[in-house]
């Protein structure tokens, strides 16, 4: 079974991209063909990148570069779950990315975003030019939350956009999988031991 890492990008105080990681979670866990795992950036606390030698040499002098490179080496495809900020990502998700490049290549990223009118469908454009330059597939299928807070329940916090939003979801797994079958094809194969 393939492992999905479904990354919350936000990292702010007050923000709502764990709630909508968590439903994104469970869309994985119900869809059934991956083995999903969250990874929430805010816990990973990368700084800003302060690597000295360009990512390609892979030559990583920083113990949280090392661990960041080991969780994203071990992923097969990745389910970015992003709110937009002024028409485009956080800058945490992009820092992210930058911080390596073998790592991520050959490999299929899905989307959940969310935000305001456009549902984050301007933050998801701008990942895809980041991530088509690290050599990895995004999908056309997406899961975009317009208007999201009124799908988070006010007594617990969880979040629930419904029914559609669910359906979208499973789509986009199926078309993530397909891909993330395709590309391991390409990928150097891992020793078992």
């Amino acid at each position: 079974m393939y492992k999905l890492l479904v990354i919350v990008a936000s990292t702010r105080q007050g923000r709502s991209g764990r709630a909508v990681a968590e439903w994104a979670l469970e869309q994985a866990r119900a869809h059934a063909k991956f083995d999903p795992e969250l990874v929430d950036l805010a816990e990973v606390n990368l700084p800003l990148f302060d690597e000295p030698a360009h990512p390609r040499l892979r030559q990583y002098q920083h113990d949280h570069t090392r661990r960041w490179s080991a969780i994203v080496d071990r992923a097969d495809a990745f389910l970015v779950v992003t709110p937009e900020y002024d028409h485009g990502p956080p800058a945490s998700i992009l820092n992210a990315l930058q911080y390596l490049v073998h790592e991520w290549a050959c490999k299929a990223m899905g989307f959940v975003t969310y935000g305001g009118v456009s549902g984050g469908t301007r933050a998801q454009s701008a990942i895809k030019q980041t991530a088509v330059v690290l050599k990895m597939m995004p999908m056309v299928e997406a899961v975009n939350v317009p208007f999201f807070a009124q799908y988070i329940d006010d007594t617990t916090g969880a979040f629930d956009p419904g029914e559609v939003q669910a359906k979208s979801a499973h789509v986009m797994l199926d078309e993530l999988l397909r891909w993330t079958g395709a590309l391991a094809t390409l990928r150097p194969r891992k020793s078992s031991g």
